[in-house]
């Protein structure tokens, strides 16, 4: 199969078109252009997505990993030569099926090509699975070392052991495994059926004698029962015969109390008839006792009445009048105080005149000592305002120290000369005494009311009880009551044994003596719990008895049971011979099976040898191939062969892609051979000679080469 080219919406690629030749295609492209892109789209055209997979903390699913960056539908396109045809196929999404939509068509004619479907494309064009074909055709560097699968391990055995692909041994393997899994696997197949079916038979033979063992036994415990139970019988006879007899004594007994307590009855009516009527007894007792309590609660509310108010205490000067005539004689001292004070000014006004005249009279005498013609006139004009002031200072003195005595008597009274503290006392006096007074007449109006619900209560006791004493009255009524209680007791106690005296003579009755000797102490209470305990255990034991007659049925016939299970041993040692045949033939085959094995490494390491050998210039000439497909190698003068752990990076490169080279021509001869990157650590000489060997290979099948160096072109025009 060749291919032409591929147009691609697949991850960052958008319609995107790689054209192919035939022979060696080298794609120089930088890191990032898509190579690896590329070549998960070829392999997804051909093998389509897996749309189960799912994406973990290590892995990203394909289907999410090359979703379209446009959010466009994941399709693709490739034109292809297979058998001689142009072929184009076709992948589109189809709803929520990656790739779903597959057509495969020839290129010209546009006819269908029925053999290829979207399931076997890649198996029909490549003749490989599509593990086979990324482990043998396609080639990256990051994973250069080749891998097993199941599939790759049985076409590279098949090849080297038979040299075609049939697969004769290994489905003679299979078919012997089937057949030995058959007999045995694990815990299935026919041999463990069948050993699980003679143990079942085994098991239920078992079961079967248990249950007709057990069976025996309940039959001998339901006959044991069956004897406690005719013991337990006679002596609860005999018990009933004696409680019989009791009950008849009894009767007796109670028909003489009947008779004593109907005797009582009649002598208590008798003291009765005489008596007032209990109702009116009672209704005199209740009430004189409601009365009674009443008067013991009236004396305690009197007893709990609180002291009478206090008369508050009076200030000197407010001492036997009311707090009106306070307030009016407070308002008349301040009103003298206030006219004592204006008095005093207008005193003060007087005496500054005097002063004022006997000033004028020394003026007029001072002047008289400077002017003697005229001292006789000045002296005789100053008598007169001397005088005027000697009597306006006398008479303005005493008025004054009338006004201090006035005022300081009024100071004395109150303490103080402050007019407004005055005021404020005799109001405050005036309150206070209002709510003494309030308060006085509301506690003499509660000792009234208590006083005549007393009287009253007095009277009721009194007209009650007729002028007795309460406790005289209670007492005689009392003791009425209580012989009216005692005639009803008696009745009372009458009726009772009337109604007992005639249940007794209704549950008495005769009861034949028992036939047998009764040797049991039980109470008959014991020996109905025992009857009813024997008699459960017997119901129990028949279901019993039911249920294993029922379980022996469904498990059939025990000779029948013993002919199966005869049968199936003879099964399982016949299986075991089988079995046993089987692995002696499984072992004979795996060991010729081995024995072409050892063909298997020469042949694929002859060929990957001849290619390592030119890949390095002939420095390594020996390469071993392990049937792990592990690969070592020895160099020129090495004696030991060394695993790909003991050379240079490059050099394991060279040494896996010689292998992977190898098995590519033997299992995928007419497949193109795909490589990304898978020479980036050859230096140039080796990449020049690994570039003839592609070179060679592409002279019979196509090679297409990705890489991101520009070496591999500049070789290749050199070649």
């Amino acid at each position: 199969m060749k291919i032409y080219s591929m147009t691609a919406t697949f991850g960052k690629l958008e319609h995107q078109t790689l054209n192919f030749q035939p022979g060696l295609n080298i794609i120089e492209a930088p890191n990032e252009w898509g190579k690896s892109t590329w070549c998960a789209f070829l392999i997804s055209m051909l093998y389509g997505i897996d749309t189960k997979e799912r994406t973990t903390q290590k892995l990203l699913a394909d289907k999410e990993r090359y979703a379209p960056w446009s959010g466009a539908p994941m399709e693709g396109r490739m034109d292809i030569c297979w058998n001689g045809r142009d072929i184009t196929i076709e992948r589109r999404t189809r709803g929520r099926l990656i790739f779903g939509d597959f057509r495969a068509y020839e290129t010209d004619t546009g006819l269908d090509v029925p053999e290829l479907t979207a399931t076997n494309c890649g198996a029909v064009l490549l003749g490989v699975e599509r593990s086979v074909f990324t482990r043998a055709g396609f080639i990256k560097m990051t994973d250069l070392p080749l891998s097993q699968d199941d599939a790759l391990r049985r076409r590279l055995n098949s090849l080297v052991t038979t040299g075609d692909e049939s697969g004769a041994g290994e489905q003679l393997a299979q078919t012997l495994k089937n057949l030995k899994n058959k007999c045995r696997w694990n815990q299935k197949g026919l041999l463990p059926e069948a050993e699980a079916e003679r143990d079942r038979l085994e098991e239920q033979l078992r079961s079967l004698q248990d249950l007709n063992l057990q069976a025996q036994r309940l039959q001998e415990r339901q006959q044991e029962l069956e004897n406690w139970t005719a013991k337990l019988q006679n002596h609860k006879l005999a018990l009933q015969y004696a409680q019989a007899k009791e009950e008849i004594r009894h009767l007796q007994e109670e028909t003489a109390a009947r008779d004593a307590a109907k005797e009582k009855l009649q002598q208590q009516a008798a003291q009765c008839r005489e008596l007032p009527d209990q109702e009116e007894i009672g209704r005199n007792i209740q009430e004189l006792k409601r009365l009674h309590n009443e008067s013991i609660s009236l004396q305690m509310e009197q007893q709990m009445l609180p002291q009478a108010p206090v008369r508050p205490e009076t200030p000197q000067y407010f001492e036997g009048i009311s707090g009106v005539q306070a307030q009016e004689a407070v308002a008349e001292d301040t009103a003298r105080m206030h006219e004592y004070h204006r008095a005093g000014k207008t005193q003060k006004t007087v005496s500054a005149i005097g002063i004022a005249a006997f000033a004028v009279a020394l003026a007029i005498r001072v002047a008289a000592a400077f002017l003697p013609a005229m001292e006789m006139v000045l002296c005789l004009s100053a008598l007169a305002p001397l005088a005027a002031a000697l009597i306006l200072l006398i008479v303005g003195a005493v008025k004054r120290r009338k006004l201090r005595k006035n005022i300081a008597a009024i100071v004395f009274k109150y303490g103080n000369d402050d007019v407004q503290k005055w005021q404020e006392e005799a109001v405050a006096y005036a309150q206070i005494l209002e709510s003494y007074d309030a308060q006085t007449a509301q506690y003499r109006q509660t000792c009234e009311k208590l006083n005549q619900r007393r009287e009253e209560l007095i009277g009721k006791i009194q007209q009650l009880t007729n002028g007795a004493s309460v406790a005289e009255c209670l007492e005689k009524w009392e003791a009425i009551d209580r012989q009216w209680q005692s005639l009803q007791e008696a009745q009372r106690e009458f009726q009772r044994m009337e109604s007992q005296l005639t249940v007794l003579q209704a549950m008495t009755k005769e009861v034949p003596a028992p036939q047998q000797p009764d040797e049991l102490t039980h109470t008959m209470a014991e020996t109905d719990a025992l009857l009813n305990s024997a008699a459960f255990e017997q119901k129990q034991n028949q279901l019993r008895l039911g249920q294993f007659q029922g379980q022996a049925d469904a498990m059939g016939q025990e000779s029948t049971i013993r002919a199966q299970l005869k049968q199936i041993r003879q099964r399982i040692d016949n299986l075991e011979d089988t079995y046993l045949a089987l692995e002696l033939a499984q072992k004979a085959l795996s060991s010729a099976t081995n024995e072409l094995q050892r063909r298997f490494a020469p042949r694929i390491s002859k060929r990957a040898q001849e290619l390592f050998g030119q890949l390095t210039s002939g420095r390594y000439q020996k390469i071993m191939l392990g049937e792990d497909l592990s690969v070592s190698v020895s160099a020129l003068q090495e004696d030991t062969l060394r695993s790909a752990q003991w050379r240079s990076d490059g050099t394991v490169d060279q040494m896996y892609l010689a292998l992977r080279l190898a098995v590519a021509e033997e299992l995928t001869p007419d497949a193109p051979l795909v490589m990304d990157d898978a020479m980036v650590r050859f230096d140039d000489e080796r990449l020049s000679t690994a570039l003839h060997i592609l070179q060679e290979l592409a002279n019979h099948k196509q090679v297409i080469l990705f890489t991101c160096q520009g070496r591999e072109k500049t070789l290749q025009g050199e070649m």
